[in-house]
């Protein structure tokens, strides 16, 4: 019912057996619909029933987003070649500041794996809202946060990740040229290959 409380974040994460970022994520995502209420995040407090809605209704959703953590990996990408083909194509290049400086950071960060994929989720996420649909990041921040721990053990096994991480970063330099260029088309052949490329070929083989 209105004003219900849910599990906190301990019992979710417990119950679910995902991360806390994985539960905070998800609070903030059914947050941004309406469907729950209260701070940025759960750790102290436990999220509210928002709307007319039943607290069975609320706690289905909650479960559906936490769920993400045990959907397989190729769903994964699959969901997360659609949504940000979708976020690219209705690009503002003037809504990309974040990831231009996520960008530099990646062209910085040396062989420095935590830095560039710490770098890399932001510059994807900046991607992901730059078309102004404000639940797009939201969603893709969940989806990160699901298949981060694969992409980070795919470049952390790497021998030498310099020319992977080279790779990746011009990749990037590619897609934001495209959206400045106005040509969101462009841009999402480049996510597609750029995310599909990466996941076939480097994550794949480590899974």
């Amino acid at each position: 019912m209105l004003g219900s409380q849910l599990p906190t974040e301990q019992e979710l994460t417990a119950q679910f057996d995902v991360s806390r970022s994985t539960v905070r994520e998800a609070v903030r995502i059914l947050q941004a619909q309406g469907l729950l209420s209260g701070g940025d995040t759960v750790s102290t407090s436990r999220p509210r029933v928002s709307g007319e809605l039943t607290n069975a209704t609320a706690g289905a959703a909650l479960e559906n987003a936490l769920r993400l953590g045990s959907v397989p990996l190729p769903d994964l990408v699959e969901l997360r070649l659609l949504l940000e083909g979708a976020a690219v194509t209705t690009a503002d290049p003037g809504r990309l500041a974040d990831a231009r400086e996520a960008l530099a950071v990646m062209h910085t960060s040396g062989t420095d794996v935590v830095a560039f994929h710490a770098a890399d989720v932001r510059f994807h996420i900046s991607l992901a809202g730059a078309g102004g649909n404000s639940a797009f990041p939201l969603v893709m921040g969940a989806l990160r946060d699901a298949i981060g721990g694969h992409l980070r053990g795919a470049l952390e096994a790497l021998a030498d990740p310099a020319p992977t991480l080279a790779q990746l970063a011009g990749e990037h330099t590619a897609i934001l040229a495209a959206l400045d260029a106005g040509d969101g088309e462009l841009a999402r052949q480049l996510v597609h290959a750029h995310i599909w490329g990466f996941y076939s070929r480097d994550v794949a083989s480590e899974s």
